[in-house]
């Protein structure tokens, strides 16, 4: 799927960018082969194990898991793109939708045969307008100082792993103190976490290049691991998890591997804590219920691991109730079922939000919430009232809001919009150094592919803020050190 000439100019440096190819090229057909291995011995294992009242639907469920994991495939067998941005959105969608109409027989119930038909449909029709504009999109490398010019040395690269206590001291800080000013918080907080999604995957990569001292690993973990768990302290896991796969990501840049005893130990975990974590909110996001201060956190985790692992109605596995929270299919069913019949499309009412979250709030006080996309889904399909979006949140993803708005053809445009600009970010910046604003932002953009569950709003919004925060790092850090 890489169209792309790495042939420079003559004044240029042909660079490996590529995470598994080029020299690696060979490891990048192996994981390739293998993966299509495990793709065939995956769907015979759904087949075996799938819970659907029609085979229609077994069909359905099937090809949209198939058509999640063929960008990654495709990713493997070209050497891999440097980011790997456009796969991960896609590869989302098999935990959001594919896996819900194979294994989620209970949460579909309440929807017709043909409502689950129409939404896997709309889906595979994503899913196939993403993949065919992708692959049909071609450009050639960017050339003007914004792809070409590194904004930091080598040398001061090395001391980024340093940055990590920094944003660790400041997450202690917010989490645990009111030291900060409530109309400082947000900017805060979409700074420090800008530094550490760049610093952990600038120190991953150097430790998956075998670059990092004793010293500066100990430093990496003793920062990474608490970072994860402060950020999880609100029972919100999705910091956590991009900060995890920016730091898996930046090894396997790195290293040309991937580090599967971190995969094996850090997934099951996060599988536990995501099937407990309502539980958990019914009990610690009452309005006089105290967060957990820093030496109850021993206590605190170790209920919230409790409530995972138990059992629940009809003896779910973890797996069943992961699959449950991490499920988009059911409000993506709903949309469907009551679009255009009960409920007219917005006709972009939420996409309207969008261009007003890119004014900073410094200059906006007035300034819309981030998810005010997300409370007017809610509101209108009746799924709120406007004073419980002060406490709730629904996720209901990229996917859903395109069809609330425009239908199929939302569904449509949507996978055009993500296969053709990001195949055109990939492309401009094949040669972009590490540490130009290209890369930065290819990095965010890594980071934020996580963020599945977010209307287009909300997305932009907290993007917006993290590239202000991470691309003025940078030009901050060569104003002390120089060129």
């Amino acid at each position: 799927m890489e169209y792309v000439s790495r042939t420079p100019l003559p004044d240029e440096t042909a660079m490996d960018y590529a995470m598994l190819g080029g020299a690696h090229a060979e490891r990048g057909r192996r994981l390739f082969a293998t993966g299509l291995v495990l793709l065939g011995v995956i769907l015979l294992y759904l087949v075996y194990t799938a819970q659907v009242d029609d085979i229609l639907h077994l069909g359905l469920g099937l090809i949209m898991f198939t058509l999640s994991v063929l960008p990654s495939l495709l990713w493997a067998r070209a050497g891999g793109s440097r980011f790997p941005v456009f796969e991960t959105i896609l590869i989302l969608c098999a935990s959001a939708y594919a896996m819900p109409v194979l294994n989620a027989r209970e949460q579909l119930a309440g929807y017709s045969p043909d409502v689950i038909t129409k939404a896997s449909l709309t889906v595979i029709l994503y899913q196939l307008s993403a993949i065919l504009t992708y692959v049909g999109t071609r450009g050639v490398p960017g050339r003007t100082p914004f792809w070409r010019e590194s904004l930091i040395t080598n040398r001061v690269e090395k001391l980024m792993v340093y940055g990590l206590l920094l944003s660790s001291t400041y997450i202690w800080i917010s989490t645990f103190t009111t030291w900060i000013p409530g109309d400082l918080e947000s900017i805060l907080r979409a700074i420090f976490y800008g530094v550490s999604i760049l610093c952990t995957f600038v120190s991953s990569q150097r430790w998956g290049r075998g670059e990092l001292t004793q010293t500066e690993k100990a430093v990496v973990l003793c920062t990474v691991i608490p970072q994860m768990i402060m950020m999880s302290v609100g029972l919100i896991l999705i910091s956590s998890i991009s900060l995890l796969g920016i730091a898996l990501l930046g090894y396997l840049c790195g290293g040309k591997r991937i580090p599967w005893l971190v995969v094996i130990i850090t997934f099951p975990v996060l599988a536990v804590l995501h099937t407990g974590k309502t539980r958990m909110r019914e009990i610690y996001w009452q309005a006089d219920v105290p967060a957990p201060t820093l030496t109850q956190l021993p206590a605190y985790y170790a209920e919230w691991i409790d409530f995972g692992l138990q059992p629940t109605s009809g003896d779910k596995t973890i797996g069943h109730k992961m699959l449950e929270r991490t499920s988009l299919m059911h409000l993506l069913c709903l949309i469907i079922d009551y679009t255009p019949g009960r409920q007219d499309y917005l006709y972009g009412k939420t996409y309207a939000y969008v261009l007003p979250q890119l004014i900073p709030r410094f200059f906006w006080h007035d300034k819309p919430r981030s998810h005010v996309a997300t409370y007017a889904l809610a509101i209108y399909y009746g799924l709120q009232r406007e004073e419980d979006t002060a406490t709730t949140t629904i996720a209901f993803g990229l996917v859903t809001e395109a069809y609330a708005n425009f239908g199929l053809f939302g569904a449509l445009m949507l996978g055009v919009f993500w296969g053709f600009w990001l195949k055109k970010l990939q492309i401009w910046s094949t040669f972009s150094p590490m540490f130009s604003f290209a890369g930065l932002l290819m990095v965010l953009l890594t980071a934020w592919a996580f963020n599945a569950e977010l209307t287009l709003a909300a997305w932009v919004s907290s993007l917006q803020q993290a590239v202000i925060a991470v691309l003025g790092l940078p030009l901050l850090i060569r104003s002390f050190f120089g060129n």
